[in-house]
């Protein structure tokens, strides 16, 4: 098929030889019979070919080398995909004699007008420089000249092939900087990734350390890479305040919109960013990113999480909002559990720590024997940290060697050893407890353990060691090197201590151990014989053998196998292997004095005129191109489509409009988008996005095209002071009312929205209303304040007050005007207003028996009213009756035993209560909208007694007034899985509204909501903690069915008043 004379039939042949490749099948024995159609005059034919080349041209560099001709006849070819795939194809035969050839080809390449053509450029120069590293010099002149490319395509390829070249000439960098922190946004993913890397290491050498700003808070933390003479000569500085430098501020603030990328590699090469170079108050906003990424394939979890164990030794406090989402999951593999583990083991304070061990329970129970084991670990260094839960830890360990699973009571053992060398002398009958269980276990690494135990604390345990020495010494024989080892070891110090009862069996061990297989029980046999037992050759050392062999030991210190990780740069190689990987750049220290800044100023005036805002005032000039004007076609004619496809869906909401300004604003756009191809604005989406405080001055762009020259350098002086400016309001408050941000937001769109509309309506009527907006314009001009620059990097700093919107007041419809106001809804609409209860329930819970309280009985109830102490707690009202015939006094609460977050506010002290005397008091109870419960102490002089209050489900909640508009739209933004719905069968007579009324309010203080259907009954009401809305429906169908539905965010609550709700309505 290869050598028929019919083009289809050589198309369908290379198609099915590169779907051979794909598949990973050897087509190299095609070769020759390719390589002939690399001159075919078909386009479809010659890229197949080219990209079969690329994959075999290294192995097959004699047959390669003979089409090398037409490989530089290709060089020069009209297609754009022809001349990159040429390059290709010649920089993949790696033979030193076509080196010159390549050369050429790449500087040719590198001037090309085809942005694609300088992208395999890029990518050449790294191939030629691994093939002859003496072409360095030429190389670098090469990658200089593509480092100015303007063009988003090529920035990300020149980057990476200067990262392999010279990484080193940072001088090179400086003009670039500004441009490339600009361009990151538009740089393809892997791009970014490679530029955010690069320009890390850049920072760290060009500006002073961000963290010199929190040394007067945090004096005794040393600062990241930092030595401790530059600790010292930075207090000596500390008086000289911090100011950030702009353009150090300006990397920060360009990468953050990044953290929201989808792909991986980009989030966290920002999240090393930030930790690497941020002031330490902003690194908190990568935690969010970083845990979404643990939605990811295990891969990218597993990388994640190792970055996140090393941060979150450092700053715990970036991480614990998030502490639930690194709880370990039944599906996750070991790698991944214990990487959770460690994460968890970094955040564990006295705070969360009950919550944490409860969530270790469940995993030691785990079928995942290693993952069980490090569970264990985990406890053990969560007691080493936190003293408070030392004993409580130590407890449930010794629990944990009554398990059967041996792996389990072997690694208890292991960390019990461990916490028993803190604190000795405490724990007596532990150490008697697991001498006991030497029996059972097999483990060796649990078994010499123990023995170490025992031998250190033989004199607190002086009747039990010697009969475990007996017992040892009958299995010495068949006991694993290391037990026997730590037996010698036991023997040795029970010689010292208690020589009478142990003096012979001692000496039948060293006897075994004597003749020993393994060389080292031999010599420790030897060293303890001539140590311990006294002879005429005994040296020196023999009268110190009990200080050496009882010393004390220091305890062992559990630390985080991530702790020493944070020398290298995070997300690379070499963090992940703790090792030095090849190719591996280290990041540089902060320099005490930052470097001249002013090596970076060559392109302040060329981005300034970039980013300058057309509708500044009559004499600024408009905004400048962003792309250099030799920018090439099909880059500009594929923006330019996408521009329309965009302004298509904006001229669809702009149509509600009327229709004389509807044609006025797309004459305008007429005009504004024939003077932008005129001066060949490469990218039209980024000239979208400023155009949002242009207004509706780009319609002048034709008059003032003469004006240029004379404004540009007042113009870009006024467009870097408002970058400044702009930068400078990072710190601003971002907690506008986002109603009002949509709402000025979409007005200042609606210039936009015509802006880009193309070729609708007669050519001559444009012309007539574009004269009258000329006029309109000139007038409004000198009245309008300067408009603030606005660009997509810059959506952080945009303050929506501060930005007048260029458009004249009538230009907005009725229709739209009404959509503005519908979008200035404020969070605290009236939409969720608390109301009455319909009905109190009188029923009473017993809190305390009069009988377990000796005479005071105490009862509870729920008055469902809000609760004076706290607009999050429920109030609850508790009746003291006296039933003995004397007085009780000082009734109060004692001790309380509260979940985490639970609060209460307890009653003031009763001085006393008579005999056969009632008294009724409130408290406050925040139950967390959960149905735990609050257990505390009631207590009289005498006595106190342990009580408990749990709340039912209906309990937690407050009636919402709400109409059924209100309810129908707060319904529909509830589904899901938000939603749960049950069938209830009952009588007929059952679902009449009074009794599903009462019925429903019996069970849960919700509000009736008015419905407009017999059949549907729709109840609200709000949790009292969070205020979340619960939505109840009971929508009766045909027969003796009805459906009930409760939509709410708190699924628990809603599952839990579901299955309350469902027997009360079916039952009669």
């Amino acid at each position: 098929m290869l050598e028929s004379n019919k083009d289809s039939a050589k198309l369908d042949a290379m198609k099915r030889i590169v779907g051979m490749i794909a598949k990973g099948k050897n087509a190299s024995e095609l070769f020759p019979a390719v390589v002939k159609n690399v001159a075919s005059k078909n386009i479809e034919i010659k890229k197949l070919v080219y990209v079969y080349l690329v994959r075999y041209a290294e192995e097959q560099q004699d047959l390669a080398l003979l089409s090398i001709s037409t490989f530089q006849r290709a060089l020069k070819d009209p297609n754009q995909l022809i001349r990159a795939s040429a390059l290709r194809v010649l920089s993949s035969i790696r033979v030193p004699i076509i080196v010159p050839i390549m050369m050429l080809a790449i500087k040719e390449a590198s001037a090309d007008l085809s942005p694609y053509v300088r992208k395999n450029a890029a990518h050449a120069i790294q191939k030629l420089y691994s093939l002859d590293p003496e072409q360095k010099e030429m190389l670098i002149e090469v990658i200089e000249k593509l480092l100015k490319d303007k063009s988003t395509l090529v920035a990300g390829s020149v980057v990476m092939a200067f990262e392999e070249v010279c990484p080193d000439r940072i001088d090179l960098i400086h003009k670039n900087y500004r441009k490339l922190c600009n361009l990151l946004v538009d740089v393809e993913e892997w791009g970014q990734v490679v530029i955010i890397h690069m320009l890390t290491r850049y920072a760290r050498t060009q500006f002073v350390s961000p963290w010199k700003e929190d040394d007067g808070l945090e004096d005794n933390e040393k600062n990241f890479y930092e030595s401790d003479d530059e600790q010292k000569e930075k207090t000596d500085q500390r008086k000289k305040p911090y100011t950030m430098d702009p353009d150090h501020r300006l990397l920060i603030r360009n990468t953050k919109p990044l953290l929201q990328s989808r792909n991986a590699a980009v989030v966290m090469a920002v999240a090393q960013l930030y930790w690497h170079i941020s002031p330490k108050s902003e690194v908190g906003i990568i935690s969010k990113s970083l845990v979404r990424l643990l939605r990811s394939n295990r891969e990218v979890q597993y990388i994640v999480l190792q970055n996140i164990a090393t941060m979150s030794i450092q700053r715990k406090g970036m991480f614990e909002p998030y502490l639930k989402s690194f709880y370990v999951r039944s599906t996750d593999p070991t790698m991944i559990k214990t990487l959770k583990l460690e994460i968890l083991t970094n955040l564990a304070n006295e705070a969360n720590i009950s919550t944490l061990l409860r969530e270790f329970q469940t995993y030691v129970k785990s079928q995942d024997k290693q993952f069980a084991a490090a569970t264990i670990q985990t406890i053990g260094r969560c007691a080493t940290n936190i003293s408070e839960v030392t004993d409580t830890c130590l407890n449930g360990l010794v629990c944990l060697l009554s398990n059967r699973d041996e792996i389990v009571v072997a690694e208890s053992v292991v960390v019990i050893k461990k916490l028993l060398q803190m604190q000795p002398a405490q724990h007596g009958e532990i150490i008697k407890h697991m001498a006991k269980l030497l029996d059972s276990i097999t483990v060796p690494v649990a078994r010499a353990s123990i023995l170490w135990l025992i031998g250190e604390n033989c004199e607190r345990v002086p009747k039990i060691a010697p009969d475990v020495l007996r017992k040892m010494a009958k299995s010495f024989t068949s006991e694993d090197d290391l037990v026997k080892l730590q037996i010698l070891n036991l023997g040795a110090k029970l010689y010292l201590t208690n020589s009478r009862q142990t003096k012979l069996l001692t000496q039948y061990i060293l006897n075994l151990g004597k003749y020993d297989q393994n060389y080292d029980i031999r010599d420790r046999t030897r060293f303890i014989r001539q140590l311990i037992v006294p002879n005429e050759k005994s040296g020196a050392l023999s009268k110190y053998a009990k200080k050496i062999f009882l010393a004390q030991k220091p305890a062992p210190l559990l630390e985080s196998p991530f702790k020493d990780r944070d020398h290298f740069q995070l997300g690379t190689l070499s963090h992940t292997l703790n090792t030095k990987a090849t190719g591996y750049l280290e990041l540089s220290n902060w320099p005490e004095v930052a470097p001249d800044p002013s090596v970076r100023n060559v392109e302040v005036i060329e981005l300034a005129k970039e980013w300058t805002p057309a509708g500044k005032a009559k004499k600024e000039n408009p905004a400048k191109k962003f792309y250099s004007e030799s920018e090439e076609e099909e880059d500009s004619s594929d923006s330019s489509s996408d521009s329309e496809s965009e302004s298509g869906s904006a001229s669809g909401e702009q149509d509600e409009g009327d229709s004389s300004d509807d044609s006025s604003e797309e004459s305008s756009s007429e005009h504004g988008s024939d003077s932008e191809s005129a001066s060949e604005v490469g990218d039209k989406r980024t000239a979208k996005r400023n155009s949002k405080s242009k207004g509706k001055s780009d319609s002048e762009d034709g008059e003032k095209e003469n004006e240029k020259s004379k404004t540009s350098d007042s113009s870009s002086a006024d467009s870097s002071s408002e970058e400044e400016s702009s930068s400078d309001s990072e710190s601003e408050s971002e907690s506008e009312s986002e109603s009002e941000s949509r709402k000025v937001t979409k007005s200042s769109m609606l210039p936009v929205m015509a802006l880009f509309v193309r070729e609708r309506g007669s050519k001559r009527k444009s012309q007539i209303i574009l004269s009258k907006e000329k006029e309109k314009k000139k007038t409004k001009q000198d009245r309008n304040p300067l408009t603030k620059d606005v660009s997509l990097l810059d959506l952080d700093d945009f303050n929506p007050v501060s930005t007048p919107v260029a458009l004249p007041t009538p230009a907005l419809s009725p229709s739209l005007i009404a959509d503005l106001e519908g979008l200035n809804l404020s969070a605290s609409s009236s939409v969720i207003s608390v109301s009455t209860p319909v009905f109190v329930p009188v029923k009473t819970h017993v809190l305390l028996h009069r009988m377990s309280g000796r005479g005071l009985a105490a009862h509870y109830f729920f008055p469902r009213q809000p609760c004076i102490f706290g607009d999050k707690m429920v109030s609850v009202q508790i009746t003291l009756n006296n039933t003995t015939d004397r007085k009780i006094e000082n009734i109060h609460i004692g001790g309380k035993k509260l979940p985490m977050g639970m609060q209460m506010h307890v009653f003031n002290p009763i001085e006393s209560l008579e005999p056969e005397g009632s008294i009724t008091v409130s408290m406050g109870i925040d139950f967390c909208d959960s149905t735990q419960t609050a257990s505390f102490q009631l207590c009289t002089k005498d006595d106190c007694f342990s009580v408990n209050i749990q709340p039912p489900v209906g309990e937690l909640l407050l009636p919402v007034a709400m109409s059924e508009k209100d309810f129908k739209k707060e319904q529909g933004m509830l589904t899901g899985m938000n939603e749960t719905s049950t069938v209830i069968i009952a009588a007929p007579q059952n679902f009449t509204p009074s009794v599903i009324l009462q019925k429903v309010v019996n069970v849960a203080n919700v509000g009736v909501v008015p419905s407009g259907q017999d059949n549907i009954h729709r109840f609200a009401a709000k949790t009292v903690h969070s205020g979340s809305l619960m939505l109840v429906t009971v929508e009766l169908k045909e027969g003796s069915t009805a459906q009930l539905i409760i939509n709410t965010e708190r699924t628990v609550i809603g599952s839990v008043l579901l299955r309350e709700l469902k027997p009360v309505l079916s039952q009669g």
